[in-house]
């Protein structure tokens, strides 16, 4: 998409919607965060000016084979590179900073701005990669500002499960749009309260876009309050004879905080588990989110000199991940941790969905070993959500009264849901705009309309750090590798009198053991001859005799197994000397 096009405001597809000129109006789109859990990424374009909102990542489902991160096609960002002024962040989390390492090094961005948290795990992420170790990350408030030639950005203060959460008030040449980021409404928070008034201003003051996170709506009701869950952990800290071992989610401070400040009190020692989870409570403990002296942490090696009843354990592995640090102690490959009778071992989480049969596999294994396993139920409370349910989602358009509404940070049913609870608090139909990633709106005087294009974007799949993506024929190559192996056909010729030397070979990984197998490979070996022979009756390619083997031998393959292995021809040319 070329920018002199994309600028004019000219129909760039038959795209319906409305014509658009950047000089005078304002564009709003997502590159990640829509019809998806993850990759949250916000843009706000007018003239020669982009900010950006968030840089996430999603983490891959059991079907990406060998993918560790799936990102947004930073496609666009990287041919508009000299209008991005800023990328701003709403908090912490993974799915709202996790790409930034990969956004840098498509696409050197001179401002990245903050709250004191994630400015502390950006800052350890960049550190980590040699190159970007010279980024500098500015941190901001509920009462900072960030002021460009066309753009004034405000803040306000959210409750979520990580401190210094923000919401985000984008002022623009053709009105006013707030961006919630991640929030729940918790009338008796752990940390800050929610900016309540401030909210309230600016919905008085007038709004006419509200883009608004869509996690939970379909969860009736009000979440309960964090204050709950430090209550319950309180108790089972207390009450607890013996080891007690907590899995949470490494992202969410508050909970570890609660879990290690509880083992304080009630004159216990605490040992991290998990890498990621020593990252958090590292800095952590560093900024004064988790407030407890030095010698309350206890190194690895010595845990088993502690007596049970003064040891928390506090470890990675709540949704029953295989190489997390609970579900190694479980099937007693951990290091440093065996289950011992008497042990209590607590999920505090729920599980994500897809997660389930793990996370009961690793139960099932906990009590088998001898533990006692206390997990989150109505009456435990062990765990609360960090995002707005229904009617906190209905309080939040309320507060701020928006003209508009663009639901955010969900699959496409949360985000239908959203919509239609914006319409029972009064915004029309027409004014809901259910969008996909590349989807455009245009702010024009206040109104917003549908964009007669879209932005270019896609899912990239990253395979260890490199963020070129790993293409989709590779991911279904995969796939075949996984369910039906591989057959590797070697064969020697003799290009100079095109004839073949010798039967082929033939080599089986994952796809049929091959000591049980001999007849089926014997017939293959044979079945793939002869249809060479026939081939190279007259000059063939190298392409033509690949073609060959595979056309012979993948149908016989098919019709002795129902399975379709990748079949890898390689072919070995006689020398001669020179």
């Amino acid at each position: 998409m070329s920018n002199s096009n994309y600028s004019s405001g000219r129909p760039l597809s038959l795209y319906s919607g409305t014509n658009y000129d950047l000089k005078k109006d304002t564009l709003v789109y997502a590159l990640g965060g829509l019809g998806e859990i993850g990759k949250n990424m916000y843009c706000f374009e007018h003239d020669d000016e982009i900010i950006i909102i968030d840089a996430g990542v999603k983490f891959p489902d059991e079907g990406l084979l060998g993918v560790d991160y799936v990102i947004p096609d930073y496609t666009h960002l990287i041919k508009n590179k000299d209008k991005i002024k800023a990328l701003i962040i709403t908090h912490g989390h993974e799915d709202h900073i996790g790409g930034i390492p990969f956004l840098l090094l498509a696409c050197p961005i001179k401002k990245i701005y903050a709250p004191p948290f994630a400015k502390a795990l950006i800052e350890k992420k960049l550190m980590e990669k040699r190159r970007l170790s010279n980024y500098q990350v500015t941190a901001i408030n509920s009462e900072s500002r960030i002021k460009t030639e066309h753009f004034t950005v405000g803040f306000f203060n959210t409750v979520h499960s990580i401190p210094d959460s923000l919401g985000i008030l984008v002022n623009t040449p053709n009105g006013r749009a707030v961006v919630t980021g991640d929030f729940k409404f918790d009338l008796t928070p752990l940390g800050q309260n929610s900016d309540y008034q401030k909210m309230a201003y600016i919905g008085a003051s007038g709004v006419s876009l509200l883009m608004s996170d869509s996690t939970n709506s379909e969860i009736e009701g009000f979440s309960i309050s964090e204050k709950k869950v430090a209550e319950s952990i309180n108790e089972i800290a207390h009450k607890t004879s013996g080891r007690l071992i907590v899995s949470t989610f490494a992202s969410n401070v508050l909970r570890l905080a609660q879990i290690i400040k509880a083992s304080r009190r009630f004159g216990r020692k605490v040992c991290v588990f998990g890498r990621s989870m020593e990252n958090v409570v590292e800095i952590g403990v560093r900024i004064g989110v988790i407030d407890v002296p030095e010698d309350t942490f206890v190194s690895p090696d010595i845990i088993n000199t502690i007596p049970n009843n003064e040891l928390t354990i506090v470890c990675t592995g709540s949704q029953g991940e295989m190489l997390a640090a609970l579900s190694r102690i479980a099937n007693g490959t951990h290091k440093y941790v065996r289950i011992k009778p008497g042990d209590t071992v607590v999920f505090s989480s729920s599980p994500i969905p897809g997660n389930a049969i793990s996370v009961s596999g690793t139960i099932n294994q906990l009590v088998r070993n001898g533990a006692k396993v206390l997990v989150n139920t109505p009456l435990t409370s062990l765990h609360t959500t960090g995002h707005a349910s229904k009617e906190e989602q209905k309080l939040m358009i309320q507060l701020i009264k928006p003209q508009y509404f663009m639901p955010v940070h969900g699959e496409y049913k949360m985000l239908k849901l959203h919509a239609q609870s914006a319409m029972e608090t009064g915004i029309p139909k027409e004014n809901c705009f259910i969008c996909a990633n590349g989807d455009a709106l245009v702010m024009r005087d206040g109104k917003v309309f549908r964009a007669n294009t879209r932005i270019q974007t896609d899912a990239i799949y990253v395979d260890g750090n490199d963020f070129s993506g790993v293409s989709t024929s590779v991911l279904k190559d995969r796939k075949i590798l996984a369910d039906n192996g591989m057959v590797a056909v070697i064969v020697c010729i003799d290009s100079r009198s095109n004839k073949i030397l010798c039967k082929p070979g033939i080599l089986s990984r994952g796809f049929v053991y091959l000591k049980d197998n001999q007849t089926i490979i014997k017939e293959a070996e044979t079945i793939t001859y002869e249809a060479l022979k026939q081939t190279m009756k007259q000059k063939v390619t190298f392409g033509d005799l690949k073609n060959c083997i595979r056309n012979s031998l993948e149908p016989f393959l098919y019709e002795k197994t129902n399975r379709n292995p990748i079949v890898i021809p390689v072919i070995l040319n006689k020398r001669y000397p020179k």
